[in-house]
């Protein structure tokens, strides 16, 4: 068993070596113990892979908006919780069921799903029937969690089947997908996500036309995504919106055609004057009521809002119903409606063309500056916090 690297400015529990002789393995992992509070670094135990599952070497985990919601609580996670959910590594265990992957191979791990309900198996793992269950419920199925405090005391993890902010990490088959030992794996952790959401919510959901015009509501990493995926679609008009004007610079470069900066003024008044009959559609990322309204509002007849921004549960949000009797479409986009296993290494081949520089929106982050790297990326100072692992 691997002991874990700690630091002088970790938290040192360990658990006693009585313990120990019971874990598959030790890992050194962040924890959210109480709500909106820093993330604490201790070591945990982690059982044995079930037949169907894996046991990953962590290299390195993009971080999320959503891990902060979790953090916060808008989600009913419990804690205390191992969260991380755009993890990366080297498969080192397999269980007896597990069929495509082998010691040594290269993952990005994704959501979960459970692979047998109705929309699994037809086709659309993204509209699961335990979708919420398998992703936040911080154990298994049948509430067991392969995860242990200091005091050999279960904690949760299991969080959308990786709790990938340690270094090491259970995954299933379903959801860890084989990459190229070609690549940078401490890349491409945040494909399984944030990227994969934004993306694929303009080229597996929206579908735009060559030559349709898109407005993407916030330029972080989701909304950078969905900006390079509609290049890649052959948009012709494409309007990010958003607060940071070192971001809408960046979005320039990365595809867009216009920028607003919606401190000064009305958003939905600019993007008209650059449209006038509205955009054919819109994506909001920013989980904002206000912004939301917008993005309905700037839509042309017909038009489509996607919805992406991940909103505590409760969030409500206004829109005009007369809105939408005019071909009006609102569409929820969850995970970019990607099947990892097929998107992920589309993405990867885009990056390799030149087509899809997500590496421009990254800063890397040892796991225990973890909590630097929420604050920069709420902050706005960082678009796409990597950590990396050492081992």
């Amino acid at each position: 068993m691997t002991d874990c690297l700690l630091t002088p400015t970790s938290v040192t529990h360990r658990p006693s070596a009585h313990l120990r002789s019971h874990f598959m393995k030790e890992a050194y992992a962040a924890i959210s113990r109480e709500k909106a509070k820093p993330l604490v670094l201790e070591c945990i135990g982690i059982d044995q892979p079930r037949p169907d599952e894996i046991l990953v070497r962590i290299v390195a985990s993009g971080v999320c908006h959503t891990d902060m919601v979790v953090r916060d609580q808008g989600y009913d996670v419990p804690q205390p919780v191992v969260l991380g959910h755009e993890g990366s590594g080297v498969v080192e265990v397999v269980g007896a069921d597990v069929k495509g992957l082998s010691p040594g191979d290269h993952v990005a791990l994704s959501y979960a799903y459970c692979g047998k309900c109705e929309k699994c198996r037809g086709g659309t793992p993204y509209y699961c029937e335990d979708f919420f269950g398998r992703n936040f419920r911080g154990t298994r199925p049948d509430g067991s969690c392969p995860l242990h405090d200091s005091h050999g005391t279960q904690i949760s993890g299991c969080f959308f089947e990786q709790s990938s902010f340690a270094t090491y990490a259970i995954a299933s088959e379903r959801n860890a997908v084989k990459v190229s030992k070609d690549v940078p794996l401490e890349l491409m952790g945040p494909l399984g996500c944030g990227l994969q959401t934004g993306a694929g919510a303009v080229l597996n959901c929206l579908k735009p036309q060559p030559g349709s015009s898109i407005a993407v509501f916030g330029a972080g990493a989701v909304g950078m995504a969905a900006v390079m995926a509609a290049k890649i679609a052959g948009c012709s008009t494409i309007i990010v919106i958003d607060l940071n004007d070192e971001r809408l610079e960046l979005a320039i470069e990365l595809g867009a055609t216009h920028i607003i900066n919606a401190r000064n003024g009305d958003s939905v008044k600019a993007i008209r004057e650059i449209i006038p009959e509205g955009a054919d559609f819109s994506l909001e990322c920013t989980s904002s009521p206000k912004v939301f309204r917008q993005a309905v509002d700037c839509l042309g007849t017909p038009g489509t809002c996607g919805l992406v921004g991940s909103s505590a549960l409760g969030t409500e949000g206004i829109v005009d119903i007369g809105n939408f009797l005019f071909g009006r479409t609102l569409v929820g986009v969850v995970e970019g409606q990607s099947i990892p296993s097929k998107f992920i290494p589309q993405l990867i081949e885009y990056w390799q063309q030149g087509r899809f520089p997500f590496d421009k929106l990254v800063q890397f982050y040892d796991l225990n500056k973890i909590n630097e790297a929420m604050a920069d990326s709420e902050s706005g100072k960082v678009i796409k916090p990597i950590l990396r692992m050492k081992h």
